[in-house]
């Protein structure tokens, strides 16, 4: 999140900014075309704070609005009917607090199959965070946020694991309530590491690989990379791979659907799309489900299933527009 907002009104202010070549990206000079980016990108995160803080008092007020209603309401009832209204009220949280009670089990549950049942592995490889910005960093931690509690709603889950957790991404993962309790695995080390006796099970998915993915193997284990800006990092992760000599793959995109604009995913967006298919087996519906109807062409949008988009987070629009992915092919 950015730290102030920047006043586009005060072009000396855009001016000392554009001229910095560091800004928040670490110490490596950058493009004017990166800065340009990078600026976009701060007022995005200013917006979205204000934006934030208007739902945050909106929600105040409607409350306190509630607030008065029910005194009101319980000042025009007899002494027996503010019982009744009170009993009421009462059960009504209880059952609340029941119904999430139980479903907080159900997914303790099914995590735990996941991880003690050998399901499905995806590692969430966070090795790069040395090339990502801070605003990014907090972003990338909010869909890996999103990805373990998708995870936990559903029938069939993931055993999902966080590789490479060190530095400042490390921190503000441990920093969120309850990421001790998180039935995940949480590694500062990296999977090449961790996983070195299970080499010949890893794959990494990359749009610059030449093998398509099929289908999901669950003997394999499929590795998302936590990559910020594909165009100025073109290549990194295959080129990791090669270099570590592991199997690589890329999303059947291209022979479904094609896209509009970027050809970017997120972190959330994959790992959604990996289980959405494991659920359904069928990878059209996946990505007709999770890629949202803006990023598709207007044949591919007037031709899909017509299902709500799932992967969008509309709730301050929490993750929209965040390059902190693996990257997917277009069909040529």
């Amino acid at each position: 999140m950015v730290a102030a907002r920047i006043d586009e009104a005060n072009p000396s202010n855009q001016n000392s900014e554009t001229e910095n070549p560091n800004l928040e990206s670490g110490t490596c000079p950058l493009s004017k075309s990166a800065q340009k980016k990078l600026l976009k990108q701060q007022r995005y995160e200013a917006r979205k704070a204000e934006k934030k803080t208007a739902i945050k008092e909106q929600k105040k007020q409607e409350a306190e609005r509630k607030r008065r209603e029910w005194e009101e309401t319980l000042s025009k009832s007899t002494e027996e009917e503010r019982l009744k209204l009170i009993e009421s009220r009462r059960g009504l949280r209880k059952e609340r607090m029941e119904k999430r009670s139980v479903e907080r089990e159900k997914k303790i549950e099914r995590l735990t199959a996941a991880k003690e049942e050998g399901g499905q592995k995806i590692v969430v490889d966070l090795e790069f965070s040395h090339l990502t910005a801070p605003n990014e960093i907090h972003s990338l931690v909010q869909q890996i946020t999103y990805c373990y509690s998708m995870n936990g709603r559903c029938a069939t889950a993931i055993h999902l694991w966080l590789t490479g957790c060190t530095g400042e991404i490390g921190e503000q993962l441990h920093k969120l309530p309850g990421f001790d309790k998180w039935i995940i695995e949480k590694e500062s080390k990296s999977y090449i590491e961790v996983l070195q006796d299970q080499k010949e099970k890893l794959v990494y998915l990359t749009a610059d690989s030449e093998t398509i993915l099929d289908d999901l193997d669950p003997k394999k284990i499929n590795i998302v990379g936590g990559l910020v800006d594909r165009n100025r990092w073109k290549g990194i992760t295959m080129k990791k791979a090669t270099d570590q000599g592991i199997q690589t793959a890329k999303l059947p995109i291209g022979d479904y659907l094609k896209l509009s604009s970027s050809q970017v995913l997120t972190v959330y967006q994959v790992v959604e799309i990996l289980l959405k298919f494991l659920e359904t087996r069928d990878w059209k519906t996946s990505f007709f489900q999770v890629i949202p109807p803006r990023k598709r062409c207007e044949a591919d949008v007037e031709g899909s299933p017509g299902e709500e988009i799932e992967g969008e987070v509309n709730n301050g629009n929490l993750l929209d527009g965040k390059r902190l992915c693996m990257d997917i092919p277009s069909k040529d």
